[in-house]
């Protein structure tokens, strides 16, 4: 386990177009009771400025996990991937990929991109509140992460 995501609330960004999913994302992380921060984007523009802390975003945390839904507007989430992909400074974070698609295309070539999970979502509020409670378990009580702060803190003081 993480000790730093045991001292301070994980960071979690949701891109997401689908305002009824947005709600959906927030019951199902209120009922697994891990504290966290989840801040919204609702394109992968937006989600790529957030990332790379630009314009509005300038004094964004640098999340522990991304939730990327695959069709959205603008900018899309296999694009915001490649893009991740190919940063050196964005590369680390963990990509959880929430959406509809269940095709076996789709599945691989997101994996391919190296995206950390493929969920596809459920129609299904409780199963989807489930499925919401058993990302954050699993990231945030099982899986180790790498330390934010002393990332942040050595690329504010010119380190790596």
């Amino acid at each position: 386990m993480s000790s730093n995501i045991d001292t301070r609330p994980a960071e979690i960004l949701l891109a997401e177009d689908n305002e009824n999913d947005v709600e959906l994302t927030r019951q199902g992380f209120k009922k697994c009771k891990l504290m966290l921060n989840l801040h919204h984007v609702k394109d992968g523009e937006e989600c790529l400025a957030f990332l790379r802390k630009q314009g509005k975003y300038c004094n964004a945390p640098t999340p522990d996990m991304l939730l990327l839904d695959l069709n959205m507007p603008r900018v899309d989430g296999r694009e915001v991937l490649a893009e991740m992909v190919a940063d050196q400074e964005l590369k680390f974070i963990p990509v959880v990929v929430l959406t509809t698609s269940a095709s076996d295309e789709e599945i691989l070539k997101m994996y391919r991109l190296r995206c950390s999970s493929y969920i596809i979502k459920p129609v299904d509020f409780d199963q989807f509140c489930r499925v919401i409670r058993s990302i954050a378990e699993y990231w945030f009580t099982v899986v180790v992460l790498p330390a934010r702060a002393s990332t942040e803190r050595a690329k504010a003081h010119g380190g790596a």
